[in-house]
């Protein structure tokens, strides 16, 4: 099985030595310097709070790795999530309850396809997304219609699977997965996985 690659980036050394230890002590897990972050599978990065410098730092990793991110921040407010989720951050941890497992639980699902993120955060962008579609779809027009495969990727999304095992529960291979979400993501103009979930959840698609 091959090991899920990571790339660490943070300005705290003991943040960076912390994560690096633990991460690279685990036999699925292999962490490159940074120069190779064009390899990366995930890239965990660690701050304060959500800021200007943060956001530029993920704007910066987004365009160098193109990898999900997992976000650990000291102060996590529900405002963080909508920021994040346009730079390919699917799970975002307090720093207080990210535990060497839990950041190792979080990478493995990002790396699958999947994310974490706290609920009252959820609960923020399920009204973002309430705001974002009035934008969108426009009163005289029907909520657009999902397939029944985009349907059903959608609901076991919901339900915590990662991508393997939804090919594995509908019988397509992992590459059919990822165009089915990769099409619906792009003609609903959503940005990744929690967005469209929540989105789906919110017009009861799913």
């Amino acid at each position: 099985m091959e090991r899920v690659r990571v790339v660490v980036q943070t300005a705290d050394h003991l943040s960076m030595a912390g994560l690096t230890s633990y991460l690279g002590s685990r036999a699925e897990i292999e962490v490159l310097d940074w120069d190779r972050r064009t390899r990366a599978h995930v890239v965990v990065v660690a701050a304060d709070r959500m800021g200007p410098e943060v956001l530029t730092e993920l704007r910066r990793v987004v365009a160098d790795a193109g990898a999900p991110v997992v976000l650990v921040l000291d102060e996590v407010g529900e405002k963080d999530v909508l920021a994040a989720v346009e730079y390919r951050v699917v799970a975002i941890l307090p720093r207080t309850a990210a535990t060497g497992e839990r950041v190792l639980r979080s990478v493995l699902a990002a790396a699958s396809g999947g994310g974490v993120m706290p609920p009252s955060l959820v609960a923020e962008l399920l009204r973002h997304v309430e705001q974002l579609q009035r934008e969108l779809v426009s009163p005289d027009t029907s909520v657009p219609k999902l397939t029944p495969r985009e349907a059903d990727v959608l609901r076991l999304m919901a339900d915590g699977l990662g991508t393997a095992e939804i090919a594995g529960q509908l019988c397509y291979s992992e590459r059919t997965i990822k165009n089915v979400f990769y099409g619906l993501t792009t003609r609903l103009n959503l940005r990744n996985r929690p967005h469209a979930v929540a989105y789906a959840l919110r017009k009861g698609m799913i």
